[in-house]
């Protein structure tokens, strides 16, 4: 695992809290957004826990780079700000995990664990908010929230939530691309779900993404 966080005294007690654990450990530290690209490439890290806001590149540009450069990393967010729209981008920029600085530190080894093992994870104290934000956007439509999906358009979106591309969950659930396209497509249009967010506000709903 790799940190990225420009404030020494913040980045070392990561690391105790980290390489404290037995099935956890530290190979690298970074301490600006360039540096953690530089690293990274360098040792290959499963996971990158990066913080927002750092000097030469900030953890958001970073992350998309990362996943540009190293698709196969999980990057884990650690910040302070909780609105809304930085989990938004986040997420769409690749995050796996998204994490508050003011949370317990158990939340973190949450999050690390669910995004190694392939899934993504939401601060808990964000949870709620963001699965409300789709509840009241989607209010006036509140019957179309309980529609007739399928138990594998219910297995396809839950994948898509975890992170999983079209082509993994097609070779997990042994059929082809287009079929998981199909899917997906029809999942969405019954939810009406406009993209990657809102599938993963509706797994927040559904419990899919508090692997704990």
């Amino acid at each position: 695992m790799l940190l990225a966080e420009d404030h020494e005294t913040v980045r070392q007690g990561l690391k105790l809290l980290i390489d404290g654990q037995p099935d956890m450990e530290v190979v690298g530290e970074a301490g600006d957004g360039r540096a953690a690209l530089q690293r990274a490439a360098a040792l290959q890290p499963d996971i990158v826990v990066i913080d927002i806001s750092m000097p030469e590149m900030n953890g958001l540009i970073a992350t998309r780079a990362l996943g540009e450069a190293q698709p196969g990393v999980a990057v884990v967010a650690l910040t302070r700000y909780s609105d809304e729209a930085y989990v938004q981008e986040l997420l769409a920029a690749g995050a796996a995990g998204y994490v508050l600085k003011q949370s317990a530190s158990t939340e973190l080894l949450h999050a690390i664990r669910s995004v190694a093992a392939g899934k993504q994870y939401l601060d808990s104290s964000l949870a709620a908010r963001v699965a409300g934000a789709y509840v009241a956007r989607h209010s006036k439509h509140a019957s179309a929230l309980k529609p007739a999906v399928s138990t594998r358009e219910s297995d396809v979106l839950r994948l898509l939530a975890w992170g999983y591309s079209n082509k993994e969950i097609a070779a997990k659930l042994e059929v082809s691309v287009k079929t998981i396209e199909v899917h997906k497509a029809n999942a969405m249009r019954k939810l009406k779900l406009r993209g990657r967010i809102d599938i993963v506000r509706f797994a927040l709903l559904q419990g899919w993404l508090q692997d704990l």
